[in-house]
C-alpha cells in the first residue's frame, strides 16, 4: 500500500506542483484536481498499477485523496 500512495504522490506532485501532500489532502477541494485532470490521472493509474477502472469505479469519492486512490486500487486489484 506504501508503494502505491508514494507512485501517486510522485505523480501528483509532478504534474499538479504541490509538494508535501498529505494522504488525507482533499485534491478536489484544494483546487489541485479538476475533472479535466482527473481523466489524466485516471489513466495514470491504469498504465502504472495495471488496471481497469470501470465507469461504476469513476467518483470523486474515490479520486478525492492519496489514501482514497490507494483503495481504490487496492479493491479494483483484489
Amino acid at each position: 500500500m506504501d508503494e502505491i500512495k508514494e507512485s501517486i504522490r510522485k505523480f501528483l506532485e509532478k504534474n499538479i506542483k504541490a509538494e508535501n501532500l498529505s494522504d488525507g489532502d482533499d485534491l478536489f477541494a484544494s483546487g489541485y484536481v479538476n475533472s479535466l485532470f482527473a481523466l489524466q490521472l485516471i489513466t495514470f493509474i491504469e498504465k502504472e498499477f495495471k488496471l481497469k477502472i470501470k465507469n461504476k469505479d469513476i467518483s470523486e469519492d474515490n479520486f478525492r485523496s492519496i489514501n482514497r486512490i490507494a483503495d481504490t486500487v487496492m479493491r479494483i486489484k483484489g
